[in-house]
């Protein structure tokens, strides 16, 4: 991890990426690990609100909203946003963030999916309250290795007290790709969440792709881990 640790993305490299379509890390069908695991975040739970971190364009947020979940995401790029209503033929309405300046929100018709364009940082449990569920995919691999224990903080500060928080992970050797997305290790998680929250790996698979062999490497793990917060 130390060879990543001081690689930083600004905000406006993520919207070039966007601009440009380069979107690799946009999935056009639901994750399979989100799929696999839905019971073990939703335990019988009905209407469970969902936080998606840095959320792009992922379908995932229209298929729990549809089983009748109310989803907020976060997201820098307008375009993006903009993207998953046209895509999922969704009305939406736009709308300024007060305790946000420069920020606004995307709301679908019936109010079940919010996504706020700003800066994940500036999003607080002040704006939409704690979330029963976290699905936590291509987030905490995207962000600056730098900006992790601010991350973890963040999030942890979102989950309320019956949250269940599902975190997916990439192992690759960091010697061969600089990221992002980056390594980030079953200690990683540890250290960031172990202190507030239980954890359990719930699924590791071989997720190399010929795409990724681009990158430089040959061997791909990704892990899903459950987050609970410990009792007080």
């Amino acid at each position: 991890m130390a060879v990543q640790a001081d690689r930083v993305m600004a905000l406006e490299e993520w919207e070039e990426r966007w601009n440009e379509g380069r979107i690799g890390f946009h999935q056009p069908h639901v994750h399979r690990m989100l799929d696999s695991n839905l019971d073990k975040i939703l335990c019988g739970r009905q209407q469970v609100r969902f936080f998606f971190p840095l959320c792009g364009k992922a379908v995932d947020m229209k298929w729990l909203a549809d089983m009748g979940h109310v989803i907020v995401g976060v997201e820098f790029s307008e375009k993006g946003i903009k993207q998953f209503f046209e895509e999922h033929g969704l009305q939406y309405k736009e709308e300024p963030v007060p305790a946000v300046p420069e920020a606004k929100v995307f709301k679908s018709s019936d109010g079940k999916i919010s996504i706020y364009q700003c800066d994940l940082y500036k999003f607080s449990s002040a704006i939409q309250g704690r979330f029963g569920a976290v699905w936590d995919r291509g987030s905490l691999v995207a962000i600056n290795p730098c900006d992790r224990q601010k991350y973890a903080t963040l999030m942890k500060s979102l989950m309320d007290k019956d949250c269940r928080y599902l975190l997916d992970t990439l192992e690759y050797n960091p010697e061969f790709y600089k990221g992002p997305p980056f390594l980030v290790t079953e200690e990683a998680v540890q250290a960031l969440y172990g202190e507030d929250c239980d954890i359990e790996l719930l699924q590791a698979v071989d997720a190399l792709e010929e795409r990724h062999k681009a990158w430089g490497i040959d061997s791909l793990l990704e892990k899903v881990y459950l987050l609970t917060l410990k009792p007080n």
